[in-house]
């Protein structure tokens, strides 16, 4: 592996591999995320607002089961990029065929499950009233697409693990642009409603997959595997399930809090209160993709030097990492205040919606500037293979904080305490990252 890419995770300077990374990664998640934002707002143009209500509603649902993917994707690109640090290339080849082989188990068992259940999930989730049968509509067509959804997500933490972050931010891009060119054909010329947002939706994650495929097929991939890798060693799926976990905890809490959220605002509000959190959540993952993409490039970097014992290297990953992202976090919350009025006119021209939207926004990202610490501190746990810290750090913001405010605030506060709930959990969830990143850091890296 002399001269590999991957080894020069080990030679460059931090900064500039940062910015290689996380460059990449963050323009990926830009487009990955200027896609979802952008498909609301031609739903909600060209269908109707109650339409983002209804794939708001779906998306915790569809996302938990594509999360599998992506958990499976991060824990075992940890374990890939400590490998190649280590240079045990075998263990980064068995790794990866399980991780293929574990994607397609679940995913495709839970489909099946969420098909089963689709008249008792939709509703649980929100989907009451007039949102109920465009939901169900959009829900169908795109269960049939996660897996395609969980295997690229799994296969772009593994290609971002050797070390190739312009092919993962390709894999990101593909479907997006393949969504909103089948957004304008289905919906806009063919006139197909839910039924070609969901259609678009779905092929785009097959377009995403066959590149990924073929990049492993090509000769830009280090992870030449065979049948024998497919094979599931337990050892393998321990580990990866152990740094998995933190990942797909994550999405669960993510979809528990939708499934919070949608109730509480639908009984506070009714449909308007529901699209004004589906607004909302769209501009947190568009927003937010600068600092998404430094915590990306961040995970590649700091696994593979604590893995070849570089601990002045990992140190500085650490820092510099959380200087880049704290001051992109800035930018984002300076644009956000200045602006909220101008993003909620671009979904919709309900007077209702336009009216409690940009206050709420501008409360929900009013700790965006520190959100940094807890990302990073949370991610390098999970880079160097300490999934338990990993696990309590990543539940700390939404399970430990954010779900009992949103069940205590609103009982005094209204819609008002569903809003403040958001900075107060990111307040304290980065005090706690940062105590225990600093013990951390002082413990294992001086």
């Amino acid at each position: 592996m002399r001269g590999s890419k991957s080894e020069e995770l080990g030679e460059e300077s931090i900064s500039k591999l940062l910015i290689k990374q996380s460059g990449p990664a963050s323009i990926g998640i830009l487009v990955m995320s200027l896609n979802i934002l952008v498909d609301s707002i031609l739903v909600g143009n060209w269908i109707g607002s109650v339409a983002i209500a209804a794939i708001g509603v779906v998306l915790p649902v569809s996302f938990f089961i594509a999360a599998l993917g992506l958990a499976i994707g991060i824990g075992g690109s940890s374990i890939i990029s400590r490998a190649l640090g280590g240079k045990k290339l075998e263990k980064a080849l068995t790794t990866f065929g399980n991780q293929i082989s574990i994607t397609l188990l679940l995913t495709v068992s839970l489909v099946i499950i969420g098909l089963i259940f689709i008249d008792e999930l939709i509703p649980a989730f929100g989907g009451k009233g007039d949102i109920f049968e465009p939901a169900k509509i959009y829900y169908e067509i795109v269960l049939y697409g996660v897996p395609f959804l969980a295997l690229s997500m799994m296969g772009n933490t593994v290609i971002r693990a050797e070390g190739k972050p312009m092919f993962a931010m390709i894999a990101m891009i593909i479907p997006s642009i393949g969504n909103l060119s089948l957004d304008f054909l289905l919906i806009k010329y063919l006139d197909m409603g839910m039924h070609g947002a969901a259609w678009a939706s779905t092929i785009s994650y097959l377009l995403c997959l066959a590149f990924i495929t073929w990049f492993f097929f090509s000769k830009h991939s280090e992870l030449k595997i065979n049948f024998s890798h497919f094979g599931l060693n337990t050892d393998i799926l321990r580990e990866i399930s152990e740094l998995g976990i933190v990942t797909l905890a994550r999405q669960a809490v993510v979809s528990l809090t939708y499934f919070l959220l949608n109730n509480i605002l639908f009984k506070l509000g009714q449909e308007a209160g529901v699209t004004t959190y589906v607004i909302i959540s769209r501009m947190l993952m568009f927003a937010l993709f600068p600092v998404l993409g430094v915590t990306q490039g961040f995970l590649p970097i700091a696994g593979y030097n604590y893995g070849a014992d570089l601990k002045q290297r990992v140190r500085e990953t650490i820092n510099k990492a959380i200087l880049y992202a704290s001051g992109l976090g800035t930018l984002v919350f300076i644009l956000i205040m200045i602006f909220s009025e101008q993003i909620v006119m671009a979904f919709t021209s309900d007077p209702e919606i336009l009216s409690q939207t940009p206050s709420a926004m501008r409360w929900v990202f009013a700790a965006t500037p520190i959100v940094a610490i807890q990302l990073i501190g949370s991610a390098y746990f999970q880079a160097i293979g300490k999934a338990r810290p990993a696990f309590l750090l990543t539940l700390t913001r939404q399970g430990f904080f954010f779900i009992p405010l949103i069940l205590i605030l609103p009982n005094y506060y209204q819609e008002f305490g569903v809003w403040i709930s958001f900075p107060l959990a990111d307040v304290l969830s980065t005090i706690v990252t940062g105590y225990f990143l600093n013990r951390e850091v002082k413990k294992t890296l001086n």
